[in-house]
């Protein structure tokens, strides 16, 4: 075996202590906006049956075709998948526990999400996200209220440089005649088209739009438009979501290239993106899936959701500057001695029954080098014990920055403690 070093894998980050306490923030912060609009949490296995991304996805997406974990299970034969996202996930669950059986459901998860990608900035092959999804609405209403939250969510992180792209993909007569369209459109130019965009010519010809290509963006740019298939219907509702918007002053860009990667959307797409992270630049991505619920195998039912990319978000974040300083220590709790111990131990668990944040000693050591460690520490006290604090059952209670210390029955501890911390 060789002794070479272990590293984590390849696009896959360990989040040491000095970051978690800006993801610890992040989430809580998060979490108070979820709950600010009724939303309920929800959790997913990381493992899928393969087959349910390939009929919620698409097997002819980048995701199912080049960037799924995918593998055998060697105990009984199934075909499992780490979850590329959480929507389909969400979706099973929902319908597995028939959650839509009473009435319609506003749900958020969060977690990580595997894809087999390039490692890059803001794109990680083990990537976190937060999702949201609302089953069983139909109307534009929930369409605008999940795109004016996160507008709200942007300005409680701080975050600026944002901005908004809206398209509409219809519904499925209209996106049929766009789709024949498209391919006729195509196929006078195939010479012009490359190798990616000749694969997807016939099986998907909606997601050539969405090519980066430079060479292509003419030709792309003058391509038919969905917009001009639109029934009344699903025009109707696309107005009414811009309608909302516009009353609630979130501005936007009509963008009829955005069409998202995933085939189960209809209808509202959406992307919130910024200019900073530079190929990355989508922060927040989602729209209307009105086809997915009966797609994998449930009554037909109205829905609507997006996914913030946590790592992306941070980045934004620290950008603008925001620093997140770990919560200081309250008492770091010095002892030498059998019977000091005792009483540091009991000394420590009763301070944190009170709230406070504690940390004692562990390791030995001489009180010289014990008051170098609490003093690094960043606590605001130090607790001191020996054998004649132990005897007496009391302390020495010396402030760390800056004061005079002082000897303090135990009985007292906890109030002393109390009224003096800041």
């Amino acid at each position: 075996m060789s002794n070479e070093t272990l590293q984590a894998v390849k696009g896959m980050n360990d989040i040491l202590p000095d970051e978690t306490g800006l993801w610890l923030w992040f989430e809580d912060t998060v979490r108070e906006w979820l709950e600010a609009y009724g939303y309920r949490n929800i959790r997913m296995p990381l493992l899928e049956q393969t087959g349910l991304f390939k009929r919620a996805i698409g097997e002819v997406t980048d995701i199912v075709e080049k960037e799924m974990y995918s593998f055998e299970d060697s105990l009984n034969g199934d075909q499992l998948t780490l979850r590329p996202e959480g929507t389909a996930s969400c979706v099973r669950a929902a319908l597995q526990h028939n959650l839509l059986y009473n009435a319609p459901q506003r749900l958020w998860y969060t977690g990580p999400m595997f894809r087999h990608e390039r490692p890059q900035k803001g794109r990680y092959r083990q990537f976190h996200q937060f999702g949201v999804e609302a089953l069983g609405f139909a109307g534009p209403d929930i369409d605008a209220e999940q795109i004016v939250m996160c507008a709200r969510l942007w300005k409680k992180l701080g975050i600026s440089d944002v901005s908004l792209q809206i398209n509409t993909l219809g519904d499925t007569d209209s996106r049929q005649r766009h789709r024949d369209k498209l391919i006729a459109y195509f196929e006078q130019h195939k010479d012009a088209l490359d190798a990616d965009a000749q694969r997807r010519l016939y099986s998907n010809p909606l997601r050539i739009l969405d090519t980066k290509n430079p060479a292509m963006q003419e030709l792309v740019g003058n391509a038919p438009r969905l917009m001009d298939e639109l029934e009344a219907d699903a025009l109707a509702h696309f107005e009414a979501v811009q309608a909302i918007l516009r009353q609630h002053d979130i501005a936007f860009e009509i963008n009829p290239r955005l069409v998202r990667g995933l085939d189960y959307y209809n209808r509202t797409v959406f992307e919130w993106v910024t200019t900073r992270l530079g190929a990355q630049g989508t922060i927040c991505a989602g729209g209307r899936f009105d086809g997915l619920i009966a797609q994998i195998g449930g009554k037909s039912a109205p829905a609507c959701g997006f996914a913030m990319g946590v790592e992306r978000l941070l980045a934004l974040v620290l950008e603008d500057g925001r620093q997140v300083p770990p919560e200081p220590l309250d008492v770091y709790v010095v002892h030498q001695g059998e019977a000091a111990q005792v009483l540091a131990w009991r000394c420590a668990e009763t301070l944190r029954d009170g709230g406070l944040r504690v940390l004692l000693h562990c390791g030995g050591g001489s009180f010289k080098s014990q008051m170098k460690k609490a003093d690094g520490s960043g606590a605001q006290y130090a607790i001191i014990i020996g054998d004649d604090e132990a005897a007496a059952n009391a302390v020495t209670l010396k402030p760390l920055r800056g004061g005079e210390q002082q000897r303090v029955d135990m009985r007292d501890l906890q109030q002393k403690l109390h009224e003096s911390i800041k």
